[in-house]
């Protein structure tokens, strides 16, 4: 690819792009507090910054993009918050994400859906069907998702199919297992970049990171630019992964 011969952060050239990045979109609320304005504020400016990344990515050749975007713990927020945060879902499954499509964009999202209002159900089984035949990257989008409550919910299926002789205990394995995750059928994420100075998961792809290279940051979400995504792929790029070997 002529971008990545091309490319470079600062003096460090970018040798190789991952297949799979995850992104934990953190600092809206900070963001807001620093200029003095509402949380409501760094949420909108942070789907801005969602949206331009999304499509600097699918440019430059990820195939997967999974982007952390409400988890099961963000109901605790307040109810303003919350309930701001459902319409700006809504306002960007009609928008940004229809936007995608045209850019042979594949959209699946992870976690609970069951959760939303029938309205943003809806929505999302319009944008899941109207771009399951796109070729181009696959964008994951979590919301209302937990890695604590997938790896549950997936030794329940398993469990079932136990149960109903669909196969043994001595047949389950990480494949199986991982058959029933969200991601089922996609390759586990080669980096996960946090923003914002935070270094901890938050409950994100936690099986699938097992193997995973961490980037933190210290930029706030809203202000994460390409460069960042630049210079965060060039630091992947110089780490000799052994994946437990030598």
């Amino acid at each position: 690819m002529n971008w990545l011969k091309k490319q470079k952060c600062g003096s460090v050239p970018v040798k190789q792009v991952p297949a799979h990045i995850g992104i934990i979109m953190d600092g809206n609320g900070r963001w807001a507090k620093k200029r003095g304005l509402p949380r409501s504020a760094g949420h909108s400016a942070g789907a801005e910054t969602f949206k331009k990344i999304v499509r600097y990515c699918s440019k430059i050749g990820v195939k997967h993009l999974t982007v952390y975007a409400f988890s099961t713990e963000n109901w605790k927020r307040p109810a303003a918050e919350v309930t701001f945060l459902m319409g700006l879902f809504e306002q960007y499954l009609n928008d940004a994400l229809k936007d995608f499509e045209q850019r042979n964009i594949r959209v699946v999202f992870l976690g609970d859906k069951s959760a939303f209002s029938p309205n943003l159900q809806r929505l999302i089984a319009d944008i899941e069907q109207a771009s399951q035949s796109k070729t181009g990257m696959v964008l994951n989008v979590a919301m209302n998702y937990g890695g604590r409550s997938e790896i549950i919910r997936a030794a329940k299926a398993i469990a079932s199919d136990v149960k109903d002789g669909k196969f043994s205990v001595d047949a389950i394995d990480e494949k199986v297992f991982a058959n029933k995750l969200y991601t089922a059928g996609q390759p586990d994420p080669d980096l996960i970049i946090r923003p914002s100075g935070e270094k901890r998961l938050s409950n994100f792809l936690l099986w699938q990171s097992a193997y995973t290279e961490f980037v933190f940051m210290n930029v706030l979400w809203p202000d994460f630019s390409e460069k960042d995504l630049d210079l965060a792929i060039a630091e992947y790029a110089a780490r000799n992964r052994r994946f437990g070997g030598v």
